[in-house]
């Protein structure tokens, strides 16, 4: 074979693996929707590459009880495990993360040959959030937490580190048991900060205390002395009742409770209840509310008018003994006096003598004013009189001389016979001495 002939054939040769070579290619590109996305996948898969210590990100796809399958683009998809989804202790995997939801990872471990990437959220989340921790904290803003456990001493929060809060900075006041506390969200302070230790330290009293005071001031511009509103009692104490009146508590002292006498409040009211109340007092300076709940209540003088009237004989209790006499309830808040003449048919020295406080007795009532606020009282009207003891005779002297009879006519009692018989004994006497003189 001549050389011009072997040239000629390998040129045929080039020419037809040319055409088989593009006949290949535009095959190629004529493929199904669902290859050409599998060939693109291929394609971005081979040219990914992965080590220890990388960022990525990707999808779940899968959720089991300890650990999250992601999805990053790669040969196979990444574990997270159960302790790498979060910096707080987690009961299963779907308590952190769920299926389409995109996250960002750093790679713990790839090994080829055996499929395996394990991921961790855990360890990003952390980085990420000590420079927004530093921040709040230098700040002293307040952001959200959800409260991801209740642990002894207090609430754990997942805030990119561990986050807690202990027991005495969760409320303004006391809170003895925390188990309802688990997925509440709560605004909170950063108190202490240390990230060496990876200690984070919360509060969520100190935004409530913050809170809490510009709300009282807020409502303390807005009362005035005399207004009447309604409150709820929150808590009891012995010298009286505290009551929310909008978020700030007032005092209602147990003087103000009721206008009869009250021993305790608890006597009259209870936490919870819904009560009107009259504003006495208010003072933004010591942030003090004097409230009154009898003030806003019809005073019981008012309705006492068609209640007692005079000649009326009615049941009281004793509440007080004084020198002068003893004051008498006749209705809640109503007391009338009954003088210590009125007390007893017989000469008393103190109403001691025959009462004492707390006693019941009947009382007629003498005088009743009620725009005085005064009723006059008597004990002994409701009583019959003793009958008059008789007076012992008297015994005549033996030498008294015995009486005339009242016939006698030298003996008159009237002035007229008594000058008439004088005149006439002594009258012979009269005129010789004056005719002597």
């Amino acid at each position: 074979m001549s050389e011009e002939t072997r040239n000629q054939e390998a040129a045929a040769n080039v020419e037809n693996n040319e055409t088989v070579e593009a006949t290949e290619t535009v095959e190629s590109t004529v493929p199904v929707a669902s290859n050409e996305e599998e060939v693109t996948s291929q394609e971005g898969l081979e040219i990914i590459s992965l080590k220890k210590g990388d960022t990525v990100k990707g999808t779940i796809v899968k959720i089991e009880d300890n650990q999250a399958y992601v999805s990053i683009g790669y040969k196979y998809d990444g574990v997270i495990p159960i302790r790498e989804l979060s910096s707080v202790q987690l009961d299963n995997a779907a308590a952190a993360v769920e299926v389409g939801q995109e996250v960002e990872c750093k790679v713990v471990s790839i090994n080829d040959n055996k499929e395996s990437l394990v991921l961790s959220k855990r360890a990003v989340d952390s980085e990420k959030s000590w420079e927004d921790l530093e921040k709040y904290f230098a700040s002293q803003e307040a952001f959200e937490v959800t409260v991801a456990d209740v642990v002894k001493g207090g609430l754990v929060a997942d805030v990119g580190a561990r986050g807690f809060i202990p027991a005495s900075m969760v409320e303004r006041h006391f809170v003895e048991d925390f188990s309802d506390y688990k997925g509440r969200t709560l605004r909170v302070k950063v108190k202490e900060l240390d990230r060496e230790n990876s200690k984070v330290i919360l509060s969520a009293k100190e935004v409530l205390e913050e809170e809490f005071e510009a709300n009282k001031q807020k409502i303390m511009s807005e009362l005035s002395e005399g207004q009447i509103i309604e409150g709820t009692v929150q808590r009891l104490t012995q010298f009286g009742a505290f009551v929310d009146v909008g978020g700030v508590d007032g005092l209602v002292h147990v003087s103000e409770i009721a206008w009869n006498h009250v021993e305790k409040p608890s006597d009259v009211v209870s936490e919870g209840d819904k009560v009107r109340v009259k504003v006495l007092k208010v003072d933004p300076e010591k942030g003090k509310i004097s409230l009154s709940i009898k003030a806003a209540a019809p005073g019981p003088w008012d309705s006492a008018a068609g209640k007692i009237n005079i000649g009326d004989v009615v049941t009281g209790e004793v509440k007080r003994l004084v020198n002068f006499g003893a004051f008498v309830e006749l209705l809640p808040g109503v007391e009338g006096l009954v003088h210590i003449s009125q007390i007893s048919h017989k000469h008393i020295g103190t109403p001691h003598e025959v009462l004492k406080e707390g006693q019941e007795v009947q009382v007629k009532v003498l005088d009743f004013n009620p725009s005085e606020k005064r009723v006059s009282l008597s004990i002994k009207e409701t009583e019959e009189a003793p009958a008059p003891t008789a007076r012992p005779e008297r015994r005549e002297s033996r030498d008294r001389a015995p009486k005339e009879v009242l016939n006698n006519p030298n003996v008159s009692l009237s002035n007229e016979g008594l000058s008439f018989t004088l005149a006439e004994r002594f009258g012979d006497k009269l005129d010789k001495f004056k005719g002597n003189n």
